[in-house]
């Protein structure tokens, strides 16, 4: 709650860097493969201040967002889907009331397995029979790209940190981010099915290449959000989709699945 209230603005997230643009364009054409047709009722879980929130509701979906943060909140008003202060585990929504439950962000903010598994659980009880499930998580290599991209992952403090997330998969929250789970493809696909969804695939976000757009910002000072660079990393996010074992290579992960009918 400090995280997201005091020290980062959500809202900047997805549109100031140009591996943020990338993040919401593949998240976007990822989603619009799986949506069902509009004006299907999606719950957007864990929404932050209604980044996707925005662009559902101008695909003609109606959207009711729930975040734990209230700042999030009342900047997702401006969204134009409807708003509510809540959990991912205690979701006031009715049984199969929705057609799509999105769950961008909760799977990652909630370290121990049984808190996952009630959020899942709590979205699969508010989804009609049949209706879609999208889940993300961070990518459990994600930190040793981005620190290498950042150019300080060969200081020791750094190589200890990123060491440890590694081995636990788990961010500790003493520094630069919350405290976080960090997930494989396998895992976060595994643990979809688990919690009684069928159909279950999980795809890359980013992509492979994706450090390499984070490089290049970081280390030249130049926004890189409309570039042939841009566009050659999308194409590899792209053609990487056929192959799981580029999987590890994405920033966040998405994961699909379906309520049985």
């Amino acid at each position: 709650m400090r995280f997201y209230s005091e020290t980062v603005d959500e809202a900047d997230r997805l549109v100031t860097t140009a591996d943020g643009r990338l993040e919401m364009v593949r998240t976007q054409e990822l989603l619009r493969r799986h949506l069902p047709a509009s004006p299907a009722r999606v719950l957007d879980v864990g929404g932050g201040p209604g980044a996707h929130a925005r662009w559902l509701v101008e695909d003609g979906y109606a959207v009711h967002l729930v975040d734990p943060v209230r700042r999030h909140v009342e900047r997702a008003k401006a969204s134009g889907a409807t708003v509510e202060l809540g959990d991912a585990r205690r979701l006031t929504a009715d049984d199969g009331s929705y057609d799509v439950v999105l769950m961008l962000g909760p799977m990652y903010h909630l370290p121990e397995r049984a808190d996952r598994d009630r959020a899942l659980a709590e979205a699969r009880r508010v989804l009609k029979p049949g209706g879609l499930l999208a889940v993300a998580g961070i990518n459990r290599y994600a930190s040793l790209f981005e620190h290498a991209a950042y150019a300080h992952l060969h200081k020791k403090a750094m190589r200890e940190s990123i060491g440890t997330i590694l081995v636990t998969q788990v961010h500790d929250g003493k520094n630069a981010f919350t405290r976080a789970y960090f997930h494989s493809g396998e895992q976060l696909r595994d643990e979809v099915a688990a919690a009684g969804f069928v159909d279950v695939d999980v795809f890359g976000v980013e992509g492979p290449a994706w450090s390499l757009l984070a490089a290049a910002e970081r280390n030249t000072g130049q926004s890189f959000r409309e570039s042939h660079l841009f566009d050659s990393v999308l194409t590899a996010a792209r053609m990487a989709e056929p192959h799981p074992e580029l999987l590890a290579a994405s920033s966040h992960l998405l994961t699909v699945g379906w309520r049985p009918s």
